[in-house]
């Protein structure tokens, strides 16, 4: 019996050590390979590819603005006969831009270098599908133009744009004269640069129509070229105004909001402070140092709230968040669906306030400055169709932080390139 129990040891004993030497050997090389993909090489390699892919969707970003500007021109000049393939090569880049700026948005720090190259890899793909998609429209929407249509009628259909344009356009100078006159140089400060830009562009177009119709009369000469720079100087002055425009209802709507909204921020202080005397002592003592804090900035916006009401609303909105996550828990759900109601109003405004400001900044910026707009205007779009106050809220107060990210991002585009 002995001699059977000292065969079989002679026999596994040394299988036990072969087997568990491999298996401590593979576990060990999965560990080496596991590191080595997380290593700095090649988390440096796979945000390499990141940033190709951002350039290649601010490529298409631009291209869909591109095809916006022509697709206009097209509709404005030709009154709709021109073929349709533009039009849809921009729907086109537009579906595959967002869904791009989506996946994009998800490649964070923490993403594992394999899918942040795997990810960026296959956006870049459609990426590249959607511009030769673009590219192939345009070329035979060129061809068409110059089949179907004179110089001298695309500089008459193009100065009549022009003069409907400006019949259309809201005077920015009255605009701004009103907020001059009533609000803090701080709230207009932005309008009075976008007014004079749109009066800028706008002459800017009526010049290039001019150089366009002289270039119409000699056939060595094309006048498309003058014609497109035109109408994106039309553009320039329609975004410009609108801005304008923009701004003056905001700082409206907030100057006869901002009354009611101190006073629901003191009303939701007053409630907070109730709130307070139902905690454990410890409790109650952290809230009511964030509560004082809290009521001394109310204090100090108050004496300037009717100067500067979109200032006043922004910061309230912030005022309020920062009281919600004081109070955490602290409350029912129906204490939060009221105070829910009352903050939303003017986080909506701070948050579509945000998204004006980050707007023109992010069109020049690069791609992370442009998802995270692209998010903001999703979740203020979220917020003005959610039914539920809290959900509401939740999602205006996002696309706040988005907006403000934006910005950062795009003031950070800026500084790096200098």
């Amino acid at each position: 019996m002995s001699d059977a129990l000292g065969a079989i040891g002679a026999w596994v004993l040394p299988a036990l050590i072969v087997f568990g030497t491999a298996a401590a050997l593979c576990t060990l090389a999965i560990w080496a390979l596991r590191r080595q993909r997380r290593s700095p090489r090649a988390r440096a390699a796979a945000e390499q590819e990141r940033t190709l892919t951002g350039a290649g969707l601010v490529r298409l970003d631009d291209l869909v603005e591109e095809l916006d500007l022509e697709v206009g021109l097209s509709g404005a000049l030709y009154d709709g006969t021109a073929p349709a393939a533009l039009r849809r090569a921009r729907m086109t880049a537009q579906h595959a831009r967002d869904s791009a700026f989506a996946e994009f948005r998800e490649l964070g720090p923490d993403t594992h270098p394999d899918d942040v190259r795997r990810v960026s890899r296959a956006i870049r793909a459609r990426t590249d599908a959607a511009i030769t998609s673009v590219e192939r429209a345009r070329s035979e929407h060129d061809e068409w133009m110059r089949a179907n249509v004179s110089a001298a009628s695309q500089v008459g259909a193009a100065r009549d744009r022009c003069r409907q344009l400006s019949a259309e356009l809201a005077d920015p100078a009255a605009l701004l004269a009103e907020l001059v006159e009533r609000w803090d140089r701080s709230e207009w400060a932005d309008a009075e640069r976008d007014a004079a830009t749109a009066v800028t562009a706008l002459a800017t177009a009526e010049r290039l129509i001019d150089d366009a119709a002289t270039r119409a009369s000699d056939p060595t000469r094309s006048a498309v070229p003058v014609l497109a720079e035109a109408e994106r100087a039309l553009r320039t002055a329609s975004a410009a105004a609108r801005r304008v425009e923009e701004r003056h209802r905001l700082v409206t709507d907030a100057g006869g909001a901002v009354e009611g909204e101190v006073a629901d921020a003191r009303a939701a202080l007053r409630h907070a402070l109730s709130v307070r005397n139902e905690l454990e002592p410890a409790d109650a003592e952290r809230l009511g140092v964030e509560l004082r804090k809290l009521e001394n900035e109310l204090s100090a916006l108050e004496p300037h709230a009717h100067r500067r009401p979109n200032a006043t609303v922004d910061r309230l909105a912030r005022l309020r968040d920062r009281l919600d996550l004081a109070l955490g828990d602290a409350r029912t759900a129906q204490q939060r669906l009221r105070g829910a109601r009352t903050a939303l109003a003017g986080t909506l405004t701070a948050a579509r306030d945000a998204i004006s400001r980050a707007e023109p900044r992010a069109a020049h910026a690069g791609a992370d400055a442009r998802v995270r707009l692209a998010a903001a205007h999703r979740e203020l779009a979220a917020a003005r169709g959610a039914e539920n106050p809290v959900t509401a809220l939740d999602a205006a107060r996002r696309a706040l932080r988005n907006a403000e990210d934006a910005v950062a991002l795009a003031d950070y585009d800026v500084l790096a390139k200098d």
